[in-house]
């Protein structure tokens, strides 16, 4: 079907949907009614690579590419031809003032424009970029528009979330910066090298300065201590260096240091860990070094007891060996004193100095969130009670005023007599923790509810399934590599007549049609290599006898092939009866041309054939009284009414395309000039011609005849489009084609020659100057044109290995220029023909066959030889020709007519004659040489061909020529 309609050709699966739609009641009616705007329309949408729409019409019909599939959806099956607001009704309300708009002219572009559509997804907020613009018919009407679209909804929303990421990364990095600013434990980070990358301000406070390394050798110049020993740290003993290089992870090291600033020595507990990546590799390490200086004095100040040093230990190894440490405390339960750290009372917005000398409980439980403060209080009184181990999670009140999940860990000591002494603890962040777990519970919720209900979930899919099976009027079908079907839908069985088990009963190649067998065992190799098969078709049979034409696409899984397969017999016979309506209306419109043309060739040939026959009584009449002096003007007269016949006879074979060219080395500039008066007297005296030839111009190899009838046909298209006069530029010119050029005029790179009319004209539209090389296309009134002109011109100038192009503009004028391949060599020079009786003699016994059905043209030809001193033999068909060419007869040359009566024409028995005689010279004389005879214009070596009618000197020396040819 599509190739019944070219403009489809390349469309692709869009353009196979509108080949097989049923346009039968459609508004638009069969594409064969289609007018050639929306002909051109579609063809563009359709070879478009970008995605487009062309809405039709008044009614907006909607057609698209193979790019737009995707955005359908549920619509691609139905959308093609359908009005555009009912594919797009739930989106039509906000597309028609843009539509309204673009037909009004206010063509605009939209770009990441939102639209809510019922989509395939649901109900969703999309995004979309497009344009439209019109399309205008022949007489400069609206009849549609073009839109470019893309949606753009998964760029938008990926564009948002990046955006959404990259301000969480800020906010992390600012979350980052804010918790190392306040942290009151000092923060350094390196890289793998140990270059340190970042610390705090409590780390520059605890040093002095800010610790700056080249890599972890240059930890060698800190001066630090271990306390126990006083023994001086070396590079390798410090905590980042030894997660750098040993991947250790150091936990509450005690470490004594001198600041850089002269500002004595502080202790500090030293924790270190390396940064690994996902792959485990060290890429970095961090420390935090907490500053116990203070501490460490209070408690050799106070060494009030053994008991309580040992709580301060345990103290410390409890905010050390803790997560996420908000702060630690010991609260002497003798006497009531609650003391707190500093990072204790900064996260809880306390005055540090009142932590360090004491609070009451109350204080302490005042940023308690209320629902929790009561299960707070009933697990402290426990643990007092009890003694031990103490922990419990409850929500708290920080500095910025927002409530946090914690974690409070401790011990409650007892003296011997099981009273209550102390209370040392520290306090994690569990906020994260807590999340993490929420989301956990959530997500087990979740999937024991899915796990509840996907029994029920399997049968309704199952069931649905099963339901499309039985009802689908395509043929469903799902079969083993073995060649036989293993399941089948009803569809089947409707189809061809055969039960579900007769078809299983045997191979389903039995059911094929003989001459679709090997096509269909390749196909099914195909698929058994994984590859899938998307409209195959082939014929199978029906109980009835006949044969059905079904198209398949199937793809291979798990061992298996999945078949859905259309039933196309019907598609088929209509593409066949359109196929056949087309190639009748085809051969009516050409009898129609001809029609057109018949008059006028009748009152040329008329008038020629007065002139000759006329000159010929005259110089009958003439020699009869003896009255000689005007006989060679008679015969002059009849001579030219002669080479004018011909040259109408080459223009109606140019038009054919079947002329037969005679390609010379051919000056162009010299052509133009010598036809410069014709063109003048031809378009007469309102048209000013102008003549620019260029200087140093290549010669080219082309027939001189039809170059010039090719531009006399272009001088009088350029002379009817400026009914009011004008002016006419001819123009040559060397031009050199690169790669892009040459893919652009469709011809090969390199060297050429153009020759260009210019016309100040009307210039064509775009739809115009698309068709303008179509045979039989014209935009003048009927009778005054045939619209043959061009489409000869391009004819000749393809078979010369060229191109025509057309440049155009409706108000500005018209230039068509023809580019002819450059000929490397010297142009030949118009020499005239000398007389019959100085061309080339005959050598002793040379021997011509002349075979031609018209005995006029023998007489002349056997005339021409027996004057040069041939001997000449004689046949009137391709029989009697091929018998003497079998036989031993001495042939130097074989003179023939293209077409002959007998069974064969001149090439086929010039071939078969060169089975027998393979150096065998053959010349054709034709006035219609078909294209097949004489190979599509690639003679063999050997042969040659002149065109009737011929002048008798060139005859002779055309012959001598091949004769003498090596």
């Amino acid at each position: 079907m599509i190739e019944s309609l070219p403009f489809l050709a390349g469309g692709g699966e869009a353009a196979r949907m509108i080949a097989e739609r049923d346009w039968t009641d459609h508004p638009l009616g069969p594409p064969q009614t289609w007018p050639e705007s929306l002909r051109t329309a579609l063809s563009l949408i359709l070879n478009s690579p970008e995605s487009m729409i062309l809405a039709w019409g008044p009614d907006l019909h909607f057609f698209f590419n193979d790019t737009y599939f995707p955005l359908l959806g549920p619509r691609l099956s139905w959308a093609m031809g359908e009005r555009f607001d009912r594919v797009w009704a739930d989106g039509w309300d906000q597309a028609k003032p843009i539509i309204d708009d673009a037909f009004a002219g206010k063509s605009r572009r939209f770009e990441d424009l939102p639209w809510k559509l019922a989509t395939d997804r649901g109900e969703a907020e999309t995004w979309w970029s497009f344009s439209y613009s019109r399309v205008l018919d022949g007489e400069g009407r609206v009849a549609g528009l073009f839109i470019f679209t893309n949606e753009t909804t998964k760029r938008v929303r990926t564009e948002a979330r990046q955006r959404e990421s990259e301000a969480a990364l800020r906010r992390s990095e600012s979350f980052l910066t804010a918790t190392l600013e306040g942290l009151p434990v000092g923060v350094i980070i390196a890289d793998a090298d140990g270059r340190i990358v970042r610390d705090n301000p409590a780390n520059r406070e605890l040093w002095g300065v800010p610790p700056e390394t080249a890599n972890w050798e240059g930890y060698g110049e800190w001066v630090g201590y271990w306390p126990e020993t006083g023994q001086r740290l070396s590079a390798e003993e410090w905590g980042m260096a030894r997660a750098l290089l040993n991947g250790e992870t150091v936990r509450g090291e005690l470490v004594e240091i001198e600041r850089f600033d002269g500002g004595g020595r502080r202790l500090f507990l030293n924790n270190a860990a390396p940064i690994r990546d996902r792959a485990g590799a060290i890429v970095g390490g961090v420390v935090a070094e907490l500053d116990v200086t203070e501490r460490v004095e209070v408690e050799r100040r106070l060494r009030e007891s053994e008991a309580l040093a040992r709580v301060n230990a345990e103290r410390v190894q409890l905010a050390l060996s803790a997560g996420a440490i908000v702060g630690t405390w010991l609260w002497d339960l003798t006497t009531d004193r609650f003391t707190v750290d500093e990072a204790f009372a900064r996260a809880f917005g306390l005055d540090p100095a009142l932590g360090r000398e004491g609070l009451s409980l109350a204080q302490v439980v005042e940023t308690v969130h209320p629902d929790d403060k009561a299960a707070l209080a009933e697990a402290i009184n426990a643990a007092i009670a009890r003694g031990g181990a103490y922990a419990h999670q409850y929500r708290v009140r920080r500095a910025d005023g927002r409530y946090y999940w914690i974690e409070a860990n401790g011990r409650v000591d007892h003296g011997p007599d099981g009273t209550p002494l102390s209370f040392p603890g520290v306090l994690i962040d569990v906020e994260e923790r807590r999340a993490v777990a929420e989301e956990r519970d959530r997500a087990i919720v979740l999937l024991r509810r899915l796990n509840e209900t996907l029994e029920e979930q399997v049968a309704a899919r199952t069931a649905e399934r099963d339901q499309i099976w039985q009802a689908s009027s395509d043929l469903l079908a799902v079969a083993d590599f073995e060649g036989r079907f293993v399941s089948l839908n009803p569809a089947w069985s409707a189809t061809l007549g055969w039960s579900e088990a007769e078809l299983k009963a045997v191979p389903f190649l039995d059911f094929i049609h003989p001459d679709d067998r090997e096509r269909t065992r390749e196909a099914a190799a195909a698929l058994a290599r994984g590859e899938m098969q998307l409209g195959f078709e082939n014929r199978y049979r029906a109980r009835d006898g006949g044969y059905r034409w079904f198209s398949w696409n199937t793809v291979p899984r798990q061992g298996l092939i999945y078949a859905s397969v259309r039933d196309v017999t019907a598609i088929r016979e209509q593409a066949r009866a359109l196929a056949e309506a087309e190639e009748a209306l085809r051969q009516s419109q050409k009898m129609e041309a001809v029609g057109q043309l018949t008059g006028g060739l009748a009152h040329d040939f008329n008038n020629l054939l007065a002139g000759i026959s006329g000159s010929l009584e005259l110089m009958q009449t003439r020699i009869a009284q003896g009255r000689l002096k005007d006989v060679d003007r008679y015969m002059g007269a009849a001579q030219g009414a002669a080479k004018r016949a011909a040259a109408l006879t080459h223009r109606l074979l140019a038009f054919s395309r079947r002329q037969t060219l005679d390609p010379r080395p051919t000056d162009v500039n010299r052509l133009v000039m010598g036809m410069e008066d014709l063109i003048r007297r031809t378009v007469g005296p309102t048209i000013t011609i102008d003549v620019v030839g260029a200087a140093g111009l290549w010669p080219s190899l082309v027939d001189p005849p039809q170059l010039e009838n090719a531009l006399l046909n272009l001088c009088i298209n350029a002379r009817d489009a400026m009914p009011e006069g004008g002016r006419i530029t001819i123009e040559t010119a060397n031009t050199w084609l690169d790669p892009r050029a040459a893919r652009q005029h469709e011809v090969m790179p390199g060297p050429y020659l153009s020759l260009c009319v210019t016309d100040t004209g009307t210039g064509m539209s775009p739809d115009v100057r698309a068709k303008a090389f179509d045979p039989f296309f014209t935009t003048k009134p009927t009778g005054q044109g045939t619209g043959l002109g061009l489409s000869m011109i391009y004819g000749f100038a393809k078979q010369t290995g060229g191109q025509v192009r057309i440049f155009s503009e409706v108000g500005q004028g018209t230039t068509v220029c023809i580019y002819l391949p450059r000929f490397h060599g010297e142009a030949e020079s118009p020499d005239a023909l000398g007389a019959l009786v100085d061309a080339p003699r005959a050598e002793r016994g040379e021997t011509v066959l002349v075979v031609d059905d018209e005995p006029t043209v023998r007489m002349l030809v056997t005339e021409v030889l027996e004057d040069l001193g041939y001997t000449a033999i004689e046949a009137a068909d391709s029989a009697s020709g091929l018998q003497v060419l079998q036989s031993d007869v001495r042939i130097d040359l074989l003179i023939s007519d293209v077409g002959l009566p007998g069974g064969m024409n001149g090439r086929q028995m010039a071939d078969a004659a060169r089975v027998t005689r393979p150096d065998l010279k053959v010349l054709f004389i034709t006035g219609y040489a078909e294209n097949a005879a004489v190979g599509n214009g690639q003679l063999e070596p050997g042969m040659a061909v002149l065109t009737k009618p011929f002048v008798v000197e060139t005859l002779g020396l055309r012959i001598r020529e091949i004769i003498s040819r090596g």
